[in-house]
Formats: C-alpha cells, sequence, structure tokens
C-alpha cells in the first residue's frame, strides 16, 4: 500500500526533527543536573525523556498526513518508547543508547532470514521505490544485512567506549551519514540491474 504523498520538506522536518532537536536540547543541558521528586537528572535523560513524547506525536502526525508508515518507522517508535522510557525511569542513560543496536540487530536478522529462505524482503520493502531485477534485489539485501550488522557492532562500540557527547554527535550524524552514504555507494548496482516500469 502507498501512501498519501506530502512535501518532501514536510516529510523531512518529521522524520529528522525530533533526532535534530534531542541534540540541540543535550548540547544546551550536558552540563546540567535538574531535581525532580527529589531525584536528580542528567540533561541526556531529560532530553530524552522530551524526546520520546515529540517523535510519537510527530510520527503520528507523518500517519495523520500520508496514511501509511514504514516498517522501520514502527519499530523505532516501539523501541524508543520502551528504551527511553526506561532510561528515564530506571535514571540510566545506557538503555536509551542500546536502541540504534537493537533496531540494526532486528533488520539485519529479518534481512538474514529471508536470505537463507531465497528471498529480499527489502524488495518487499523498496520495490516501489527502486525497480530492479531479482538478482540486484539480492545483491542489495546482502548488502544491507551486512550493513546494519556493522551499524550496530559500531553503536555499541561508541557508546561502550566514548563519552555521552560524542554518542549522541555520532546517533545524529554519523548513523544519518553512514546511511546516506551506503545507498549513494550502490549507484552501479542500481544501473545494471535497475528496470523501467511500463509507462515511466
Amino acid at each position: 500500500m502507498t501512501g498519501r504523498k506530502i512535501h518532501p520538506m514536510l516529510k523531512m522536518a518529521l522524520e529528522l526533527g525530533p533526532v535534530a532537536l534531542f541534540f540541540i536540547a543535550y548540547i544546551m543541558m550536558k552540563d546540567r543536573v535538574f531535581t525532580f521528586g527529589g531525584t536528580e537528572y542528567s540533561g541526556f535523560i531529560v532530553a530524552t525523556a522530551a524526546f520520546v513524547p515529540l517523535l510519537v506525536i510527530t510520527t503520528g502526525i507523518l500517519w495523520a498526513l500520508t496514511g501509511h508508515l514504514a516498517k522501520m518507522q514502527i519499530a523505532t517508535v516501539v523501541m524508543a518508547v520502551v528504551f527511553g522510557g526506561l532510561s528515564v525511569w530506571l535514571n540510566d542513560e545506557r538503555f536509551f543508547k542500546m536502541k540504534p543496536t537493537l533496531i540494526y540487530l532486528i533488520f539485519g536478522s529479518i534481512l538474514g532470514v529471508g536470505l537463507l529462505r531465497g528471498r529480499s524482503y527489502l524488495r518487499v520493502v523498496l520495490d516501489e521505490a527502486i525497480p530492479m531485477q531479482e538478482q540486484g534485489w539480492m545483491i542489495l539485501t546482502r548488502r544491507m544485512c551486512a550493513f546494519l550488522f556493522g551499524l550496530a557492532l559500531a553503536n555499541e562500540i561508541v557508546w561502550r567506549m566514548f563519552s555521552t557527547e560524542t554518542w549522541v554527535s555520532f546517533k545524529t550524524f554519523g548513523l544519518t551519514a553512514a546511511l546516506f552514504l551506503f545507498f549513494m555507494g550502490q549507484g552501479k548496482l542500481l544501473q545494471k540491474y535497475g528496470i523501467e516500469r511500463p509507462g515511466k
């Protein structure tokens, strides 16, 4: 099912806005400690507490405007609510930092199961946007599967071995840039296996 079209800039603002605002909020509050109900919370926890409902709201607006959400968007919101909620409730930033790792592992594993069955589950999600021969889909799915596991490993290394500020920058800019560069690097594959749909 394809959703209703909205302006690309509005779509980008709804998808990336919460992440950008989380980064800004963290930078502004990273050296501050807030006390609520007699408990002290770091700026990171407070920024997380603001990020989770904002993500739910913007995702809801996106769904209302388009009538459709990608499975990864739904999973991201669920994981943000669960792990962001745990971080705030237990006052422990580690849970929120684990979230990207688990998302990438889940989707990498789903693609891996499909590959073991000789199928490209990536095609189910992107076939409408990227018409391509079956062989091309299998190659792209193998690459994406490996890439997702690589991102999961990278996230684990950064949050465990570096400062919270480094992880926030990595999550905001590094992971986004990595996804962009990955798809930009698939140009030759798309040229080789891409197909023209009738009437296009």
